[in-house]
């Protein structure tokens, strides 16, 4: 549990208990990973609603979105750093997201014609 690891560095950092503190480190990275690991999809699921309603309204723009590319390019999911919302966009052939839109990608979709392809 975070809480406890976090109480018992508490006081071993009060009585400058070096060796106690070395000693938790594991149980801080894995209790302390497991809950920032967790609250990612907190956020996600947050962000997800608050710019496109649910996960099936993201899901149906962004499918929508990337079918529509002709030819070669990518369909992305990227944050808008200046709005703090993400976006969907798409890309020709292999420009990069970030450099043509100023959207830091997230998720992206292939839509190359290997894509598709079975077997090489």
């Amino acid at each position: 549990n975070l809480n406890v690891t976090l109480e018992k560095m508490d006081s071993a950092l009060s009585s400058s208990d070096i060796s106690a503190l070395i000693g938790l480190q594991g149980a801080l990275k894995f209790n302390g990973g497991g809950h920032l690991n967790h609250t990612l999809f907190w956020d996600l699921e947050s962000a997800i609603k608050e710019s496109f309603g649910d996960f099936e309204k993201l899901k149906t723009e962004m499918s929508a979105k990337t079918v529509a590319v002709q030819g070669s390019g990518w369909g992305w999911l990227g944050y808008n750093k200046s709005t703090g919302r993400l976006e969907i966009a798409t890309c020709a052939n292999q420009d990069p997201l970030e450099a043509t839109t100023g959207l830091a990608p997230l998720l992206g979709i292939d839509v190359w014609e290997h894509a598709y392809y079975v077997d090489y």
